[in-house]
């Protein structure tokens, strides 16, 4: 568990496991629940819930808006999810009305116009250092081998953008609505969507148009352009979907799931060639898994991957 003066766990490694509580703040975890922002929780059973994380964005009374506690506990979160050997897949999601209004610029704005230091450079020098740690909050999630789900109900507005962009798989419900809202601020969106939309979506023309004119892209479109790969009626469903989903993965060998997420980053940002020869690399020391001979014998078997048992990793 880890305690934070923003953090509140609740954690649930496996079907064998309890529910620990440490009481904090911001994310809430539902089989690890994290919880930002001073916030409480139920335990949330699924029957596919073994080795699988559920993070919350949990600041309902204030849309999950982002506040300064956010970015640090973001990369506490996946850091801790990264190193866990129990979690093989992660769920996030939003509490209340909406996934997410972006960042609180009331309580960020201070420490980003106007740092505190002795002249023009170190202000400078400032703002870089808040906006690249910024950036590392939504970079975790890439980084993290485990698989991310992201479930989006609601409006996914400004940061949240960046944040599901650094996700791997997206669903979302029939109501929900997507926003590249910073140009309506000021400023260029800083923390990802640049980056990560044009390759989620595949379409330069159709990222200009909702990040220059910051209008809503709906759930309907989001379906066609490739943003999300399912929409669902609500967000029960929608958290039942994504956690079936999350099972079936967890369900796998992890060194199979972790090796797949690792090698589809890269080959995002390399040639086929460069891929092709890192996935070589990759799995030179891969193949020698035990994961692969049992795999391989529950086919044979017909059985499920379920009934496989995998070692951690």
């Amino acid at each position: 568990v880890i305690s934070t003066p923003m953090v509140h766990f609740f954690l649930y490694l496996s079907s064998s496991r309890r529910f620990m509580v440490s009481n904090c703040g911001y994310f809430r975890y539902y089989f690890i629940r994290l919880v930002y922002l001073s916030l409480l929780t139920r335990p949330d059973c699924h029957p596919s819930s073994s080795h699988v994380t559920h993070v919350e964005l949990h600041r309902p009374d204030k849309r999950n808006a982002m506040n300064k506690a956010f970015w640090s506990e973001m990369i506490d979160c996946f850091n801790q999810i990264t190193e866990d050997p129990e979690c093989r897949v992660v769920v996030l999601s939003g509490a209340g009305k909406i996934f997410t209004s972006g960042i609180d610029l009331m309580d960020v704005a201070g420490a980003l116009l106007d740092p505190v230091a002795d002249d023009a450079a170190r202000k400078a020098w400032t703002t870089r250092h808040i906006l690249l740690k910024f950036q590392e909050s939504f970079s975790v999630i890439e980084k993290c081998p485990k698989p991310v789900i992201a479930a989006v109900h609601g409006g996914c507005i400004g940061g949240g953008v960046d944040m599901v962009t650094a996700c791997d798989i997206r669903l979302c419900t029939q109501d929900a609505w997507f926003q590249v809202k910073e140009v309506d601020i000021g400023l260029a969106a800083d923390v990802g969507t640049l980056q990560r939309l044009p390759t989620v979506i595949g379409s330069r023309s159709l990222v200009n148009e909702l990040a220059l004119t910051a209008r809503k892209m709906y759930s309907d479109e989001a379906m066609s352009c490739g943003l999300v790969s399912r929409v669902l009626p609500n967000k029960e469903t929608m958290l039942t979907a994504a956690m079936e989903i999350a099972g079936e993965i967890a369900a796998r060998s992890p060194v199979a799931v972790q090796g797949t997420k690792i090698n589809l980053v890269y080959s995002r940002d390399h040639s086929v060639s460069d891929s092709l020869d890192y996935m070589a690399t990759w799995n030179m020391s891969m193949l020698q898994t035990q994961d692969l001979a049992k795999s391989a014998q529950a086919a044979i078997e017909k059985k499920s991957p379920k009934d496989v048992l995998f070692s951690k990793l």
